[in-house]
């Protein structure tokens, strides 16, 4: 690595990932996009993905997790150039955490009605909500894997790969949701919902599939299980318990936000569905710098390059910010078109049009977070992380959405709490990071 960072560097691991990032939001984008111009009931069911892909999102972060992990231990490996060290770990990483995925589904698909009555759904709303989980949640096993892999690729410093199968997989998951949720000639019957939810379990075993051929044909990365246990597998089990501390913290108030938003009406949980999809969206494209920042801290601290790790976390501020002022910037642009592509339903194309500045408003902040966030994982500071959600959850988003809601703000008020929530997790670690890492790069 040259003695200081560039564009170019950053660039060549954020774009990519940037790209890969986008592919599970764009699956869940799609099934709203098509479902929500679906000739009968459209509202109903662009509701209930919002439902259960509320839930899923939860199951996935969660556990995908190992992403993380994996890659902040790969990388700081790759920077200390002890990689043979931790050659067998993402095989053994892999294999727990899928059969974790299997039992999760064995728990939950029975009682797939008394959950989603958790999120306030009931009548045609619980119904559709449970017909769209019990096919889509059989893909979880596959996500997970893929997601595992990423965080192989990543680690070794390898972005384009992850890319290459996030795109194809989002290639056929567009394709298999026009043709089975809307039919093709006499050949295949519209199945509406439920084929959206075929559509993506089938695009997720591709991501799967040509995520194993992929890392087995270029890397030197094996996915055979072979025992006793790496070493740093205690170390991998660790980060993912603080993770998943933290991970059910922000789902605690993504079900928050989906459980008000669904008590309010129909109307509102569809304007929610779209709304916080392209939130996604947004954050997930930041996250290509995140995912920078990610692989990079970690190389950087294996080999203890403190002037470049500062150095870089100052690049990623302000790329990741002009990325904030970009995607806001497009969104105001195409503020009415944007509601248009996912219903032609005026209640609810007014509700999201009321609140969808506060989503575009959010972008930069959420630049500096997320991108920050991601730098801690790469540093291994997962229990940091864990506290910090923890409090910005229970003293500032849960406070401030019970507030709201006393107050009639309905939607406004989910954003609000939004926000606030984003600046209480960002600012923290900016301020943690400097603390920390300006001493050392300057005593370097």
């Amino acid at each position: 690595m040259s003695t200081t960072l560039t564009l170019k560097q950053i660039n060549k691991l954020a774009i990519p990932a940037l790209i890969a990032g986008v592919s599970e939001p764009i699956l869940s984008l799609t099934d709203a996009a098509i479902i929500g111009n679906m000739p009968q009931n459209a509202t109903t069911s662009i509701a209930a993905v919002g439902i259960v892909t509320t839930f899923l999102s939860m199951l996935i972060w969660v556990l995908g997790q190992t992403r993380s992990a994996i890659s902040s231990i790969i990388s700081q490996y790759v920077g200390a150039n002890n990689l043979e060290a931790v050659k067998n770990l993402p095989g053994q990483a892999i294999f727990l955490i899928t059969a974790l995925s299997v039992v999760i589904i064995l728990v939950t698909f029975p009682f797939a009605e008394s959950i989603f009555k958790l999120y306030n759904a009931s009548g045609d709303i619980l119904t559709y909500s449970v017909d769209y989980y019990k096919i889509r949640v059989f893909g979880f096993p596959f996500t997970l894997f893929t997601i595992a892999i990423f965080g192989t690729f990543r680690g070794l410093q390898n972005t384009y790969y992850p890319m290459l199968i996030a795109i194809i997989g989002t290639l056929v998951n567009v394709i298999f949701d026009i043709i089975l949720v809307y039919g093709l000639l006499d050949i295949i019957p519209a199945m509406h919902i439920k084929g959206a939810a075929y559509a993506s379990v089938i695009a997720q075993f591709t991501m799967a599939l040509l995520s194993a051929y992929y890392l087995l044909k270029k890397t030197n990365i094996k996915l055979s299980i072979k025992l006793p246990f790496n070493p740093e597998i205690k170390r991998f089990a660790l980060m993912i318990l603080n993770l998943f501390v933290r991970t059910l913290a922000l789902n605690f108030a993504l079900y928050l936000a989906t459980s008000f938003a669904t008590k309010y009406g129909e109307h509102y949980i569809a304007a929610y569905t779209i709304a916080i999809n392209l939130w996604f969206l947004g954050a997930f494209i930041i996250d290509g710098y995140a995912s920078a920042g990610n692989i990079l801290s970690g190389k950087l601290l294996g080999a203890k390059d403190y002037k470049n790790l500062v150095n870089l976390s100052n690049k990623l501020i302000t790329y990741g910010s002009v990325v904030g002022l970009i995607i806001a910037s497009i969104g105001a642009l195409f503020y009415y078109p944007i509601g248009r592509i996912f219903t032609n339903d005026t209640a609810v194309l007014n509700a999201f049009y009321d609140i969808f500045w506060m989503v575009l408003a959010m972008q930069p902040l959420c630049a500096l977070a997320f991108i920050f966030d991601g730098v801690f994982k790469g540093l291994g500071k997962m229990k940091y992380l864990r506290n910090l959600l923890l409090i910005s959850t229970l003293f500032v988003f849960f406070p401030v959405i019970k507030y709201t809601d006393a107050l009639g703000y309905k939607l406004h008020g989910i954003f609000i709490a939004f926000s606030l929530w984003i600046v209480a997790r960002g600012i923290p670690l900016i301020i943690k990071f400097r603390k920390t890492f300006k001493p050392l790069a300057q005593n370097t």
